[in-house]
């Protein structure tokens, strides 16, 4: 059985905290658990209780799960105490830090809940502004404006520059002077977490070099993987005719979205295709290999990728398999950035 969540070019750990102690269960996008031997007489596991929730229980159950689980296990710091942290995140962040420094681990490890984790990954559910934002030096810009999200019904869009963050209007402060007193984590912190009914008033200089300020309430709102504005099209330039498609993010409800895309481009007669994923951030590998089969036409069978697992005995290779939207592309470029 091979993960089926990844983030780009690394299958890493999303921990799913939901037990306490050892007492609670886990689910993992990184390599399997080893499936354990049946017992004749099982004891029954009691539910656990408020009591055992202790923050140091929680904490070595994170550890244990990275111990066991996490693609990098050589790169977890051994050294970190865990009563210097006061919540399992910064614990997590803190064992997690070499690997991130070698850009190995790109913020694929965190805490989540296996609530949360279904309804993004099978409905796009998530809390936010609706926003994407990419920090150019010291200045906040806006990467894409989610249909359906609180930010876009404001008029902001892809391209705006984020300028001033603040819990109301009074308490505004630049983006500059938010970075100067602590860098970006400072500028999340000032975003809030991402948490249904947080208000925030940001003020942004949009594309036509207008600033505008308005007041945005973080709400749940479902992510569109391809954007009905601008996400799948036939871009035509000097006689040629090329397929584009901007994926969002690998989820459940891509797949309507690129059998309908690739269907129109067979239609059309299209063979070269622009695959946008600068701003992607992984997902299911279902949908990974669905996009590489609408692009198999004659290539049904043939090898499209491996999987590898902690032990290297466990490489699992994947082969096309041709679908009845899928096209024969002649060229396929793909838009990344310098992190993806």
């Amino acid at each position: 059985m091979r993960p089926t969540r990844f983030g780009v070019a690394a299958c890493c750990l999303a921990a799913l905290f939901t037990g306490c102690g050892g007492g609670g269960s886990g689910g993992s996008s990184g390599s399997p658990a080893p499936t354990p031997a049946p017992t004749a007489s099982p004891t029954p596991t009691p539910s656990p209780s408020t009591a055992a929730c202790s923050l140091r229980s929680r904490q070595s159950w994170a550890l244990a799960q990275l111990q066991q689980q996490y693609l990098f296990p050589e790169l977890l710091d051994a050294s970190v105490n865990p009563a210097a942290h006061s919540t399992i995140d910064s614990y997590i962040d803190a064992l997690v830090a070499p690997a991130r420094a070698q850009n190995r681990d790109r913020y694929f490890t965190y805490r989540t809940s296996i609530a949360e984790e279904n309804a993004y990954y099978e409905q796009g559910a998530t809390a936010g502004f609706g926003l994407r934002f990419a920090l150019d030096g010291r200045q906040l810009f806006v990467t894409e404006s989610f249909e359906g999200g609180p930010a876009l019904a404001t008029g902001m869009d892809r391209g705006a520059e984020i300028v001033g963050i603040g819990p109301d209007g009074a308490n505004v402060r630049s983006v500059s002077s938010i970075l100067e007193s602590g860098g970006t984590g400072a500028l999340v912190d000032a975003l809030g977490p991402d948490t249904a009914g947080v208000t925030r008033v940001l003020q942004y200089r949009d594309t036509k070099n207008v600033e505008r300020t308005v007041t945005v309430t973080k709400a749940v709102f479902a992510l569109d993987p391809v954007s009905d504005r601008y996400g799948a099209k036939v871009v035509q330039r000097h006689g040629l005719r090329a397929g584009y498609i901007n994926l969002r993010t690998f989820i459940d409800t891509a797949e309507p979205d690129l059998r309908a895309a690739f269907a129109s481009f067979k239609a059309q007669g299209v063979t070269e295709l622009i695959i946008d994923l600068r701003y992607n951030g992984g997902g299911l590998i279902s949908i990974a290999e669905l996009l590489g089969n609408l692009m198999a036409g004659g290539r049904d069978g043939q090898v499209f990728g491996y999987v590898t697992y902690r032990d290297p005995g466990a490489t699992e290779t994947i082969t096309f398999d041709e679908q009845p939207e899928s096209i024969a592309p002649t060229k396929v470029a793909f838009l990344v950035t310098g992190s993806r």
